[in-house]
């Protein structure tokens, strides 16, 4: 029977080593093997273009020209974005910009004001 422990994410079973890490095949979830992270403990930091960390309420810029995609409109280098959201995934920024609407942004694409 293996001595390796279940999944602290999804609980499964069917973990395994992969050097110093152990990985779960089912959720894809991977944790250090000397057990010094809890789950749910490890907060994703997000940084602007510039490596500034971003939080929740940030106000922040545009560095480059971005197209909106399935509109035929840009958003221009420079647009000011306020009070911004961060949340999970490819474009970890939800905000608001005046004569757009909702939209998701890469950090990659803004700096800090």
């Amino acid at each position: 029977m293996s001595s390796l422990p279940n999944c602290p994410s999804c609980q499964s079973q069917y973990t395994y080593e992969d050097g110093n890490l152990y990985v779960c095949p089912e959720c894809a979830h991977e944790w250090s093997a000397q057990g010094d992270e809890e789950p749910g403990s490890t907060e994703e930091v997000v940084k602007d273009a510039n490596g500034n960390v971003l939080q929740d309420g940030d106000s922040v810029s545009i560095v480059k020209d971005l197209k909106v995609k399935g509109s035929s409109s840009v958003l221009k280098i420079g647009t000011k974005v306020k009070n911004i959201r961060l949340v999970d995934g490819d474009h970890n920024i939800d905000c608001k910009i005046d004569g757009f609407g909702a939209m998701k942004l890469k950090s990659e694409f803004v700096k800090k004001i």
